[in-house]
């Protein structure tokens, strides 16, 4: 057991020793189990791009799968003095530009209003064996998922295995319905 920050650094940790082969490796076995997750029949799919300079799952496998079964793919522009994200519809005229803190980020598009998204794969640090999850701590995405309609899918990529229990989690944190790493999917 343990709480966010102490999550958050072992994380960190963890990550830093990958070596960008492993990164690739993983991430494709997080793509190849999420083609066995009962989300296909939707339609509008958000995807974060990853922020390699944190050695996050890179999603490059994830946007090629979404892409070869016509998906509508969404990604997001975070604005830090109000928290909150808007997202537009990727698509092949759409600019990505990395923001001040590496972030990938689209220039501007078709906007989708948060309602409309069916599935939203969640970055993380580090989740719980009951399905919630350790960000950067900024409230993105709890602020984001709560716009989103009560049946959106939520599903966190992570290279490691849950947590026993993150013993400071909050009512405002949301919990995921799945999360993928490279060996297994767990499901709340």
């Amino acid at each position: 057991m343990k709480n966010k920050k102490e999550l958050r650094l072992k994380s960190k940790t963890l990550r830093n020793a990958l070596s960008e082969n492993e990164i690739e490796e993983m991430s494709l076995a997080v793509a190849n189990k999420i083609l066995t997750l009962p989300i296909w029949e939707k339609t509008y799919f958000h995807i974060f791009l990853p922020i390699t300079e944190q050695k996050e799952v890179n999603t490059e496998f994830i946007l090629h799968l979404l892409s070869g079964k016509d998906k509508e793919i969404i990604v997001s522009k975070a604005d830090f003095e109000t928290r909150n994200m808007t997202h537009f519809l990727l698509t092949d005229n759409t600019r990505i530009k990395k923001n001040e803190y590496n972030i990938p980020e689209p220039v501007d598009g078709i906007e989708v209003p948060s309602h409309k998204i069916d599935v939203v794969f969640v970055p993380l640090l580090a989740f719980d064996k009951k399905g919630h999850r350790v960000g950067y701590g900024k409230g993105f995405y709890d602020k984001f998922l709560s716009e989103c309609k009560p049946d959106v899918i939520k599903i966190g990529l992570s290279f490691f295995q849950p947590e026993e229990l993150i013993t400071d989690v909050f009512e405002g944190d949301i919990k995921l319905d799945y999360c993928v790493t490279p060996d297994s999917i767990h499901s709340f």
